[in-house]
């Protein structure tokens, strides 16, 4: 838990009512390579070290914190999803295998053997297509390749790096029984699918004692000529048939997943030109990046739900009772390493925010900090702020936005650059 998201979880309906403590830090679960056992024996000592009750052990984030949470449950009798759920949307190569049994709306797929002097594309599998390990942290070690020798550069990268997360991941996977078709399968693994193209959405829900509801649909919209997101925008935008579409995806493939008692976010792409859905991926929890969207629309963050199914209460939303008509969040990027030159403090920040109402702001690295030792950014940009802001239209979003960057002043030192000159930062 980060003092954002204490904020955020203290807004909800009841939250009088709770006490939020944290169980382990932001450090502690982003550690170079993280050992699964070893965060687990530090979380149970925490809890079997306290004096009151444990009514509920939560989280919002992907692994390790997505598998810890049934994993504790287990032990302490509180509510949760089972392991097996969480593993098959966390792990890339078996959550597909389980898509395919329910559902038409994925890419074409498969297993790249890293072992090969020469890796080849799956059979099947055409140019243009990314290449991933099965579990990454956010975006990490995941290319978009055009030819074979950028196929073959990516899946050298991805191959020095895939230990970080795989390694720990074979613990969580000796936790469950496999099927046969994950059999030596195994958590460093690395698969390829092909491009998805359109417009980006996202699905956000929960499923309650057996039933799966959607909640809210939002719009994903990346940076030109990037994969990069520039923001996510609450409502979409997409016609209501298409939106009822994905919701009857979401609701297939969550239910061939087999969660229970848990939020979930699904990431799409749909394509006007052809009417085409493709699911790109399943995340075993709702997404905090969206709370405030949530709550700025609809009154209440998507924390809500989370919190309320832990606690066996009824997770449900309210549906436009926030101030505002839409909301988004911003993220202000760097599209190449340097330094975070001239970081706002926290009165300054404050001070933006009083003055532009509907507007949250959220800087990302520390001063002085080198961006490239940021964590969990993706393969081609650093996130230097998260914006989030409210209004009317469109407009108004894009207005307090250009507006809070302008006050902030963020700038960086790039490589061969001085304040930003010459560089590669972001512009729209």
């Amino acid at each position: 838990m980060d003092e954002t998201n204490r904020t955020t979880l203290e807004a909800v309906p009841g939250a009088e009512h709770c006490r939020f403590h944290p169980l382990l830090s932001p450090e502690e679960l982003q550690e170079d390579e993280v050992s699964v056992p070893g965060l687990l024996e530090r979380a149970r000592g925490v809890l079997d070290s306290f004096d009151g009750s444990v009514d509920a052990v939560v989280g919002y984030w992907d692994f390790p914190v997505s598998t810890m949470i049934p994993l504790l449950a287990e032990r302490y009798g509180t509510r949760s999803t089972g392991l097996e759920s969480v593993v098959k949307c966390e792990h890339k190569y078996w959550s597909r295998l389980e898509q395919q049994k329910a559902i038409d709306e994925i890419p074409r797929f498969g297993r790249v053997d890293m072992e090969a002097a020469e890796p080849e594309p799956p059979e099947g599998v055409r140019f243009p297509m990314w290449v991933k390990p099965a579990l990454a942290y956010s975006s990490e070690l995941a290319y978009g390749v055009e030819n074979i020798e950028q196929f073959r550069e990516a899946v050298a990268k991805i191959r020095e790096g895939i230990a970080r997360v795989g390694r720990p991941f074979e613990y969580v996977l000796d936790q469950i029984e496999l099927p046969e078709e994950m059999a030596g399968v195994g958590g460093m693994v690395c698969l390829a699918e092909e491009t998805l193209t359109g417009l980006q959405v996202a699905v956000e829900g929960y499923v309650h004692q057996g039933a799966v509801t959607v909640y809210g649909v939002l719009d994903s919209i990346t940076y030109p000529d990037s994969s990069s997101f520039l923001r996510h925008q609450y409502p979409s935008s997409l016609p209501p048939q298409v939106q009822e579409r994905l919701i009857d995806v979401s609701e297939r493939v969550i239910r061939q997943i087999g969660m229970d008692a848990a939020t979930f976010s699904i990431e799409f792409f749909y394509d006007p030109g052809t009417d085409a859905i493709r699911l790109l991926e399943i995340n075993p929890r709702h997404s905090q990046s969206h709370a405030e969207l949530f709550d700025f629309v609809d009154g209440v963050p998507n924390h809500h739900c989370m919190v309320a199914l832990a606690l066996g209460r009824d997770p449900a939303l309210p549906y436009r009772a926030g101030p505002y008509e839409c909301a988004a969040k911003w993220y202000h990027r760097w599209f190449t390493d340097g330094v975070a030159h001239s970081v706002p403090s926290a009165r300054q920040i404050a001070r933006v925010e009083e003055e532009i109402p509907g507007v949250v702001i959220d800087v990302v690295p520390e001063q002085g900090q080198q961006l490239a030792n940021l964590s969990q950014q993706d393969s081609y940009s650093y996130e230097l702020a998260h914006v989030f802001t409210a209004g009317a239209d469109d407009d108004e979003l894009r207005e307090k936005y250009d507006r809070a960057i302008a006050a902030l002043g963020l700038h960086g030192t790039p490589p061969g650059g001085e304040n930003g000159e010459n560089s590669d930062a972001p512009q729209e």
